[in-house]
């Protein structure tokens, strides 16, 4: 690539997909580079009807955008960090991470309402299964709706429902700046691993790319998105699969939660582990290995073909 030539970033076309793409755009800028936007059209973009857990299809939104790496026609692509398989296709690789934004999820209220009765039964709509058997587990008498679409999609549906609320990530309404709802984090929740991070990925054998982009890689972040990939990877999990992970660092220490629920949130198995930061890049997968060893392996089991 020639000093004029612009770093071709590939990018879904939602508002909150072009947002994390400037993101890394501004970053790359920021180190002296030129670059441009290439907006592709993805499959999770398209059906937005089927609950995710029942497509059967691992990298539903990163799929359009690896193909378009693999042909050369984009340099990089930007993906939610959450999104991306933990076994990208053949020369591929998760390249960089920018400082994670908020990990949580929220609930968000339509626009009639500013509060919520939490004691009452209440309709809840989220698309993801992980979601909805950790909010069983707190609240089992309420009733989930499933419901798909970018951002706006989703906020125009749940105005035009009977819904209560929606849980979404708490990252994409402050990225986006939405102030029409008033929302509440959902700090009890565990999130999805890897979740509000923004993810760069390129190919293998483009090194180039890979040492530009190694310029905007926040390394702490890596750390812990990489132990929760991890963890989801030991576990075999995916959008099919209740899992979640959230790793942080404290001092000297790399914190982990997981858990993993039943469909209906009655049963879990959950760890809350510390390793020293010489073990990080094992602590994923030894958390995997202890939930499966307290009571993870019959709750998976009900989730994979007899």
């Amino acid at each position: 690539m020639t000093e004029l030539q612009a770093i071709r970033i590939g990018t879904r076309e939602s508002a909150l997909a072009l947002y994390q793409a400037r993101a890394v755009a501004a970053a790359l800028e920021k180190k002296g580079a030129r670059t441009r936007l290439v907006e592709i059209s993805s499959d999770g973009d398209v059906d937005l009807h089927t609950p995710l857990y029942e497509m059967g299809i691992q990298g539903i939104f990163t799929k359009s955008l690896d193909i378009a790496l693999l042909d050369k026609r984009i340099d990089i692509a930007v993906h939610s960090a959450k999104d991306i398989p933990t076994k990208l296709a053949k020369g591929l690789r998760l390249c960089a991470v920018l400082k994670r934004g908020s990990p949580l999820d929220c609930l968000v209220l339509p626009t009639t309402k500013a509060s919520i009765d939490f004691n009452k039964t209440n309709k809840i709509a989220t698309s993801s299964l992980r979601r909805k058997s950790q909010w069983l587990a707190r609240y089992p008498k309420d009733v989930l709706e499933s419901f798909r679409g970018n951002i706006q999609t989703r906020l125009k549906k749940l105005d035009q429902s009977e819904w209560d609320g929606a849980i979404f990530a708490q990252a994409a309404m402050e990225r986006l700046g939405i102030t029409s709802h008033t929302f509440i984090t959902l700090d009890w929740m565990l999130p999805a691993p890897a979740q509000g991070a923004i993810a760069v990925v390129c190919r293998d054998d483009d090194a180039e790319m890979n040492e530009t982009t190694a310029a905007i890689h926040d390394v702490d972040t890596g750390l812990c998105v990489d132990a929760e990939r991890d963890f989801l990877a030991a576990l075999h999990g995916g959008c099919a699969v209740p899992i979640a992970a959230y790793a942080t660092l404290e001092k000297s220490e790399l914190r982990f939660r997981g858990n993993i629920f039943s469909y209906e949130g009655d049963r879990k198995c959950e760890v809350d582990l510390k390793f020293p930061l010489s073990q990080a890049a094992e602590a994923g997968e030894r958390a995997a290995a202890e939930v499966l060893r307290t009571g993870g392996e019959p709750i998976l089991r009900t989730f994979r073909p007899a």
